[in-house]
Formats: structure tokens, C-alpha cells, sequence
């Protein structure tokens, strides 16, 4: 039986690719004098936005590099990230079903508070693995076997959706039910270099088949 149904949240619960884009562009911009693209960036994703700038800046001065970072991305939050109501209904509908709402995310606890914040998202959630609770990021399992943990459940009882490679080999590791998101403008694969167990393009497709993949593990 279902219990729970944990997310990714950049590129899965909200658009939030392209303020991340915009952050860390203006810090290698200024403090490497580098241009990079959305894709340089997308390269980098693994390790919390503090790993990247550590792991990636040229310039020493990476404590001031990630105070940037996060300036940048408040400050550009609310004008480029929408809230989508349709993610806010899918999220209100299973909880009120019951089922406990989870994010492993790589992203680090700060920014995941900015977003939170701005989405007002903040009580929605029974468990929260931030990129700062795990040594090891997606795909290894690490981040989804804490969430299950900290929920008290097995991995036959919780499904995991997200928009990465990265994310469903994470949940493949970690043998819960992956579910491929392409639902928002802005999402990490075209193509899944491993198969998750279903793929949805949008939210209403997904709230439709819910009930049948829930019925999988009765």
C-alpha cells in the first residue's frame, strides 16, 4: 500500500531552473569573469548549489561567491518563478487523502527555504532531505533512504517523482517505484538514460493514473 509520495522539487514541484540558472551566472560572472550556459550549469548538478560554486569557482573566494548566489536567487524569485496552482491542488488533494508528502532534493536547505517561502509550500511536507543532509547526491540513494527512514515506511510503500536521470537512478538504487516528470516548462531530461517505472507530461495525466498505481500495491 502507498503511503507516502516524495518529490524532487527543481524541475518537479516548481520551475525553478531558470532562477538557479540566473544565480549561478552571475556569480561566475562575477568572480570568474565567465559566461556559462544553462547547459554548463545543468552539468554541474549534483552537489548542493554550495558544492558547485566550492567545486567549480576559479576564485578563491567562494564563501562570498555563495552569499551572491543566494542574494541573486531571492531576489529574483518572485519575478520568475511561478506558482503553479496546478502543482498546489495536486499537493492539497494527496495530502488530504492521507498520504505523506516528502522532498529529497538536491538543493541546499537555504534556497529550498527561499522557494518554500515564496511558493508558500512551507507546511505541505512530512519529511524534507536537502543536499545538506546527505555525503553522498543523487543518484546515489542516500537522500531517499533517509526520507523513508524518517517516514517509518519501506520503499514499497512510497513512490518517487523527478525530472532527472539522476533522480529516478536514485530511486532505481534505492527500489522504490520511479515515476519520470515532464510536466514544467523548465525540467533537467529530454530523454531517461534509464527507464522510470512511468513517465507523465503533465500533472493531470499523472492525478488521473494515481489511483491505478496505488491499486499496483494493494
Amino acid at each position: 500500500m502507498i503511503k507516502a509520495v516524495i518529490f524532487d522539487f527543481d524541475g518537479t514541484l516548481a520551475d525553478t531552473l531558470p532562477v538557479c540558472f540566473y544565480a549561478f551566472q552571475a556569480v561566475f560572472k562575477e568572480f570568474d569573469n565567465l559566461e556559462i550556459t544553462s547547459e554548463e550549469i545543468k552539468a554541474m548538478f549534483g552537489p548542493s548549489e554550495t558544492g558547485i560554486i566550492r567545486g567549480n569557482l576559479l576564485n578563491k573566494n567562494s564563501d562570498k561567491a555563495i552569499e551572491l548566489y543566494y542574494e541573486k536567487y531571492s531576489e529574483k524569485h518572485l519575478e520568475v518563478v511561478p506558482d503553479n496552482e496546478e502543482i498546489n491542488d495536486l499537493l492539497l488533494n494527496l495530502k488530504s487523502a492521507g498520504y505523506k508528502l516528502g522532498i529529497v532534493t538536491g538543493k541546499a536547505r537555504r534556497s529550498l527555504d527561499i522557494s518554500l517561502r515564496c511558493l508558500n509550500m512551507n507546511d505541505l511536507f512530512d519529511v524534507i532531505v536537502t543536499g545538506d543532509d546527505v555525503d553522498i547526491p543523487k543518484p546515489h540513494p542516500e537522500g531517499i533512504n533517509k526520507a523513508l527512514t524518517q517516514l517509518n515506511i519501506e520503499s514499497s510503500e512510497a513512490i518517487f517523482l523527478g525530472d532527472s536521470d539522476a533522480d529516478i537512478l536514485a530511486g532505481k538504487q534505492a527500489n522504490i517505484h520511479t515515476i519520470g516528470v515532464q510536466w514544467l516548462p523548465n525540467f533537467q531530461s529530454l530523454e531517461f538514460s534509464v527507464q522510470p517505472n512511468q513517465i507523465f507530461s503533465s500533472i493531470n495525466e499523472f492525478k488521473q493514473s494515481f489511483t491505478k498505481i496505488t491499486e499496483v500495491f494493494l
